[in-house]
């Protein structure tokens, strides 16, 4: 045999497939794109050019296309200025005549006495109806795509906001007004307030005041241990401070977007002391600060080493309970998927389940769905691959740009232009102590939820099957709040659409931290209440608001009366702090070093 035919006849090596030796280059190439959008997004606050551009193209093209839109358009301008004019006419004799336009509900920049004296009841009554008409030019253009339509809404929203005369010294009776007492000592004391914000901003300092609200010290300070630590979580078990306790333990499961302690801030608004003093033994996960080393972090792990894990430390301490578990926000959505593959795999060691402030269905997740399609989310992708992790700074960007009346100008005018400081309270010193999302993670969680509504479909696959939210079968409680611009309580309130066990929905009002943080004693709280069972016919939003029954004061006291209907009512004696036969030791005290982390 000669030696070409012994060449054929021997093994031979597998060729590498073309597509193995596509993929090796492609990722290369791949890596130049997301480094030109991470360099991007340092000079766009991570928002999308071709996002932008596309909404605004898909817009405008179809409005040139539209003779019909445009004519309305000039229609309502005329009306519009006819209504300025007849108001103004009105108004110089009669200085007390109703405005022609009303602020829109949670707009309080032109409340005040100056805002309706000439010539300021002009101009405000300028910009409302102005902004009123490019409400009218961004809306029902025939063949918008809806998404393209809210984008370049709220675009135009964010430029005329800039220009609206509450901004400005010379058009604000108010600050006109505060300069002629003070002197112009106002702008002095404005400029020395910028001066003071940029230099903590650069130099990573919390915002004025935030010292007077130290973690462990002034918040955070219900008295419990850590009684587990791993790589992603710490749990800490509370103090009782009842003789006896309800024998089901409460397990909370807060978003990891935010620190844990929104659920126990000072003694007198923290729920977590409100839960222990009424008997009941509570648990709450406290997350860790991600950084660059935990990129490859996924949802998986979260919902292994962070939920399962705790339940099974929980079970431990307390053996042959089952446990009320609670998620707020991020956490209640993490929660509701391992409650669905817990039930799907006969695990029923949850007796109820709550969630705050909580999305199961994404179909109308509210104006976050703004900064989320295909375009913005491989922009996104590409921040977080620079980084490993998505920023506090740059979620705080997009969160101030969804309330920049409230979060933004009215800030300049107040600090800068009033030249006053707006005091500091707990809830704004928690706010400015935000944590960064790994990677893989948030990547993973935008796509999945967000675009795919995986969760809703019943197409979220956990151990590689389904976990469908029908096979919960633990009692419901989910709280939504009215002005959420989080998770907007309609979307909150889709739960009802996609589960077969009983769901009593509580509508309460405030925002997505206000309204949860609802202590007893706190005025003009107020909230509605319903309960849906299983064979109940299902109303859709609306028909809820009006069917279901009003409340004033706080729903903390319905929630804790849900959760004892749903225990055995023989109280028990306190369980010892952990476990330690079972290898749950108390570590510390709480609140522990992971929410310590920056």
């Amino acid at each position: 045999m000669n030696a070409t035919t012994d060449i054929v006849a021997g093994p031979a090596k597998p060729a590498r497939p073309p597509q193995a030796e596509e993929s090796v280059g492609g990722e290369a190439f791949r890596a130049i794109d997301r480094m030109r959008n991470a360099l991007t997004a340092q000079t766009t606050g991570g928002l999308s050019p071709a996002s932008l551009a596309l909404a605004f193209f898909d817009w405008s093209i179809h409005l040139a296309s539209a003779p019909g839109k445009r004519l309305e358009l000039i229609d309502k301008a005329s009306r519009k200025a006819g209504r300025l004019l007849a108001y103004c006419a009105a108004a110089a004799s009669n200085p007390d005549v109703p405005p022609c336009i009303e602020p829109l509900p949670g707009d309080y920049r032109f409340l005040a006495e100056g805002w309706h004296k000439h010539p300021y009841n002009f101009l405000a009554q300028a910009f409302l109806l102005n902004q009123q008409w490019w409400h009218n030019v961004t809306h029902e253009v025939p063949g918008v795509t809806p998404h393209h339509e809210e984008v370049v809404s709220f675009a135009a929203r964010q430029f005329l906001d800039m220009f609206s005369p509450s901004n400005s010294p010379f058009t604000n009776p108010e600050v006109i007004k505060k300069t002629t007492e003070s002197g112009g000592a106002n702008f002095f004391q404005g400029f020395q307030n910028w001066v003071e914000d940029v230099g903590r901003l650069a130099t990573g300092q919390p915002p004025v005041g935030a010292e007077n609200f130290q973690v462990g010290k002034d918040v955070a300070v219900t008295p419990g241990k850590v009684i587990y630590r791993n790589h992603l979580i710490e749990l800490i078990q509370y103090a009782p401070t009842t003789d006896t306790v309800l024998a089901e333990p409460v397990l909370i499961v807060p978003a990891w977007i935010m620190k844990y302690y929104i659920l126990d801030l000072s003694p007198q608004n923290s729920l977590i002391r409100y839960l222990v003093g009424q008997g009941h033994t509570v648990f709450c996960i406290s997350w860790l600060n991600p950084t660059a080393n935990d990129r490859d972090l996924t949802m998986d792990d979260y919902r292994r080493l962070g939920v399962m894990a705790a339940l099974d430390a929980v079970s431990a301490i307390v053996p042959g309970r089952k446990v009320h578990a609670t998620g707020y926000c991020l956490g209640g959505t993490l929660l509701s998927i391992a409650a669905a593959a817990m039930a799907r795999d006969g695990d029923d060691r949850l007796a109820t389940v709550t969630l705050f402030a909580a999305q199961t269905d994404f179909t109308e997740p509210g104006e976050l769905a703004l900064f989320i399609d295909h375009s913005q989310m491989h922009f996104l992708e590409s921040m977080m691959w620079n980084r490993g992790y998505l920023s506090a700074d740059q979620m705080a960007g997009s969160f101030q740009l969804l309330r920049t009346n409230d979060l933004v100008w009215s800030r300049l005018v107040h600090d800068y232009l009033m030249g006053e400081r707006t005091p500091m309270i707990d809830l704004m010193a928690w706010n400015a102590d935000s944590t960064r999302m790994p990677y893989k993670m948030h990547a993973e969680y935008l796509r999945r939820l967000y675009l795919n509504n995986e969760l809703a479909a019943g197409g979220f696959m956990v151990n590689g099957r389904a976990a469908a939210l029908q096979n919960i079968r633990a009692p419901m409680f989910v709280v939504g709040t009215e002005r959420d611009h989080v998770a907007p309580w309609r979307s909150v309130y889709k739960i009802h659409y996609h589960t077969d066990t009983d769901v009593t929905f509580v509508l309460t009002s405030g925002g997505h931290n206000a309204g949860i943080v609802s202590e007893p004693g706190h005025p003009r709280r107020r909230f509605r209440i319903a309960l849906k069972r299983t064979v109940d016919t299902c109303l859709d939003p609306d028909e809820w608001a009006a069917a279901a029954v009003s409340k004033d004061g706080s729903w903390w006291v319905d929630w804790v009366n849900w959760l004892a209907g749903h225990s055995e009512p023989e109280g028990v004696p306190p369980p010892a702090m952990g476990a330690v036969e079972k290898g749950y030791r108390p570590l510390e005290n709480a609140p522990g070093v992971y929410v310590l982390q920056r």
